[in-house]
């Protein structure tokens, strides 16, 4: 064995499962296929934490080969992380978006009124003297007339 395939065995992840009698495994919801032969018996299954859809088996030091994918639902273990590095700050660009859109806004506020106060309190208009008519109002006359009409 190599220097890279003893370090790349080295960090490989194993677990013990017990194949059933249908001659399948199941690894962190992943159900895999194996061998017939070992139905009923408790094998190793040796993987790479960052891809599950690769599966070793072994049975007393023994290699029966790759597990075949017969249901993958996860395709890395829930501990493994990537590794990341830092995000990378996006560029300046040198405009205060944020600022203009603010400034733009009290602007707005400033010269227009949103509530025209003044308008609740005046109209503008006299108001008519007490007892007289408005416009288009029928007198009480006509109405007394339109009322004894009808009857």
């Amino acid at each position: 064995m190599t220097s890279a395939e003893a370090l790349t065995e080295a960090l490989l992840w194993s677990q013990w499962r017990i194949v059933t009698k249908t001659a399948t495994v199941s690894l962190h919801g992943n159900t895999y296929q194996v061998e017939p032969v070992l139905a009923g018996r408790k094998v190793e299954l040796v993987f790479s934490p960052f891809n599950l859809e690769v599966i070793t088996v072994r049975y007393q030091d023994a290699d029966y080969g790759r597990a075949i994918p017969h249901r993958i639902t996860r395709h890395a273990h829930p501990k493994a992380r990537p590794e990341t590095g830092e995000p990378v700050p996006a560029p300046a660009t040198g405009i205060a978006y944020l600022q203009l859109v603010a400034d733009a806004h009290h602007q707005q506020i400033a010269a227009e009124e949103r509530i025209g106060f003044h308008a609740l309190y005046s109209t503008g208009q006299t108001p008519p003297p007490q007892g007289s008519q408005l416009a288009g109002q029928p007198t009480i006359d006509d109405a007394e007339q339109d009322a004894q009409a009808r009857v």
